[in-house]
């Protein structure tokens, strides 16, 4: 056997590196590069790898620098999406805080089900100095490190202790990247000394290796039961979830749904499973949906769930679906999800494959004739909705809808919108119209605050790699913005170009208006000077913080919209300009955090407090006991 000399980092960097995913017929690299932030842990293993490696073969991996450690992951997770869970990157951090910071990423990758390699350093295997900075010490288990946190935030986790292990991990690690039911955060822990040791590496690991992503047909019995339920139903209604957008099933929706002529209503994962004017299209469904899908959902006989994950906003906390005999055919690639809802009807299967299959078995079947004049209505009073909710006001500083009215009218049907946190992910999931497959990315799994312009960028690689100049325009609040906005020098440094617009609310706009259906009174979530009497940041006059100037100060391009009765005319000014250019731009807008979007008839589960002093929290109580009513069991 063939053997190369090698540390366990350089035969780990050059495995990677010839690791391909296939797709029917597109191949492509499945780790094509690696963030990395070093510090004693990592910098003379994976450090010295990664110099190595481009030093002597500079296009075999890259490396690329990073600002923070979790933003690291969010990219990672922004580019898997842009490239269907095909690809994605490795996050390399060094012992301790530097390893911690990927937890919160990792807890992201996991919920949304999509594919991230971390690599944290680990303290030393050989104990030979024990204990090293910035290790953890638990008197009762010695073994114990802080990587042990990733365990049950990562779908695959493992530690190499000898240099041998390295093979066997890394081959069960870029199985479960690749696995469409697995997949998520994979984490291989790398003691500082193993990350440096020399082994006899078989020349076979480092070869190139192909990994088939399994597109699995529905099994016949199962198809069945599923075409007669839905061939028996009167109301019928698809909910699309992220599962179409990875599997690439979006032309098989859209033809079952023009075939049946039943409606479809999607998750904020499936965002882009279907053109918003398509007539069968009916908008976001649950605590963030249109009225058009909540109502059809309220009615729905058979719910008919593909690549979903069944959140409890997509559920609207088990009430969006009020028919007492609600039947549900869930398709998907995990069990896990393919039986929610105590469903007696589970596909599992790809989302593509059963669609094309559904689309063959119920040929010649139609919802009936009141129900498609349901849909229609539905849907020509939603967009009435949001056309009136994007009118212009004439307000110095307007409302949100408004805001993402602007930007809508002002980018391209195939530009991307990223967000994550905040009040927006809701307006957007009603509001947004969504024209291309890719063109609709809420991080909402997870929804995590600071999320966005890291991911942003993750979603701008992933259409670089593929050759692919559409703009990518992040929106996040400045509450969001606060929490990780160090990724606008990675931007600079590679000269990648985002759009952001940063809308000022000061404070947190989502919550403070959550706290005040709970009976909170916006406590906490304003951003004010603190005031020494009341002791609280309640009503003191608002900070003086200048997010355009910091922005500015990481040498991106900035445009301020001036609180003027012409903002949104200013904005898509701006917006224009902002296209137009090579750089990264920021623009700068004051929003109304009072002024909220239409309401889509959902809920949300947010338990009041039962027993209170004060009216509002009485009055919330009473309120979500009302609400809670029309749960639905699981049996």
């Amino acid at each position: 056997m063939q053997t190369k000399r090698m540390t366990v980092g350089q035969a780990l960097i050059e495995f990677l590196a010839n690791q391909w995913t296939v797709d029917g017929d597109i191949r492509e690299r499945t780790i094509p590069g690696v963030f990395g932030i070093f510090g004693h842990g990592n910098v003379a293993g994976l450090g010295q790898a990664l110099q190595q490696c481009n030093a002597e073969r500079p296009d075999l991996m890259q490396y690329h620098q990073a600002r923070n450690e979790q933003a690291m992951v969010h990219q990672s997770v922004g580019y898997a999406r842009m490239h269907r869970r095909r690809a994605t990157f490795a996050s390399a951090a060094s012992v301790g805080p530097g390893a911690t910071n990927l937890l919160t990423g990792a807890a992201l990758a996991t919920t949304n089900r999509l594919p991230a390699l971390l690599l944290p350093s680990d303290t030393f295997a050989t104990r030979v100095a024990d204990p090293v900075l910035q290790q953890l010490e638990m008197p009762h288990d010695i073994g114990l490190t802080v990587n042990d946190a990733f365990r049950p935030l990562s779908v695959f986790f493992d530690r190499v202790q000898r240099p041998e292990q390295l093979f066997s991990i890394a081959l069960a690690a870029m199985r479960t990247l690749t696995d469409p039911a697995e997949t998520g955060a994979v984490t291989i822990a790398l003691p500082e000394d193993v990350q440096a040791e020399a082994l006899d590496v078989p020349l076979e690991f480092l070869s190139e290796r192909e990994w088939h992503l399994r597109r699995p047909v529905p099994e016949r019995g199962p198809l069945e039961r599923a075409v007669a339920a839905i061939r028996e139903a009167r109301r019928p209604l698809i909910i699309a979830g992220g599962g179409v957008i990875y599997s690439g099933a979006e032309t098989a929706l859209r033809a079952l749904a023009e075939h049946t002529g039943i409606p479809v209503a999607t998750t904020q994962a499936g965002g882009g499973a279907m053109p918003w004017d398509h007539p069968q299209y009916l908008g976001g469904v649950g605590a963030t949906g249109t009225t058009a899908a909540n109502r059809m959902a309220a009615d729905a006989d058979v719910v008919i769930g593909v690549g979903t994950r069944y959140s409890d906003f997509t559920t609207a906390s088990r009430t969006a679906f009020q028919h007492p005999g609600a039947v549900f055919v869930n398709v998907n690639v995990a069990s896990f999800d393919a039986y929610k809802h105590g469903s007696r009807l589970p596909i599992v299967a790809d989302a593509r494959e059963t669609l094309i299959a559904l689309d063959d078995e119920l040929r010649g079947a139609r919802v009936p004739a009141d129900h498609a004049a349901r849909i229609a209505s539905e849907k020509a009073a939603w967009d009435a909705v949001v056309d009136s909710a994007f009118a212009p006001s004439g307000l110095a500083r307007p409302g949100q809808s408004e805001i993402i009215g602007a930007v809508r009218a002002s980018v391209s049907d195939r530009d991307v919108i990223v967000q994550a946190a905040g009040s927006l992910p809701g307006d957007l999931h009603k509001l947004w119209r969504v024209s291309d497959p890719l063109g609709y990315h809420v991080e909402y799994a997870y929804s995590t605050m600071g999320y966005e312009i890291a991911g942003g960028l993750g979603a701008k690689r992933g259409l670089l790699a593929d050759g692919d100049d559409r703009d990518v325009v992040v929106m996040v609040g400045d509450g969001s913005y606060l929490m990780l906005n160090s990724e606008l020098v990675t931007a600079v440094a590679e000269g990648i170009k985002l759009i952001v617009i940063l809308v000022q609310n000061h404070g947190f706009a989502s919550i403070g208006h959550l706290s005040e259906t709970v009976g909170s009174q916006r406590f906490g979530t304003r951003y004010r000077r603190y005031d020494p009497q009341a002791r609280n940041f309640q009503d003191g006059e608002i900070l003086p913080v200048d997010l355009a100037m910091n922005a500015r100060s990481y040498g991106v391009d900035v445009i301020e919209i001036p609180t003027a009765p012409d903002a949104i005319n200013r904005l898509k000014e701006a917006i224009a300009v902002a296209k137009a250019s090579t750089r990264t731009t920021l623009i700068h807008v004051e929003s109304d955090p009072t002024i909220y979007a239409p309401d889509g008839e959902g809920w949300w589960d947010v338990p009041v407090a039962e027993v209170s002093t004060t009216a509002s929290a009485q009055h919330a109580r009473v309120e979500y006991e009302q609400q809670r009513t029309a749960q639905r069991p699981l049996l």
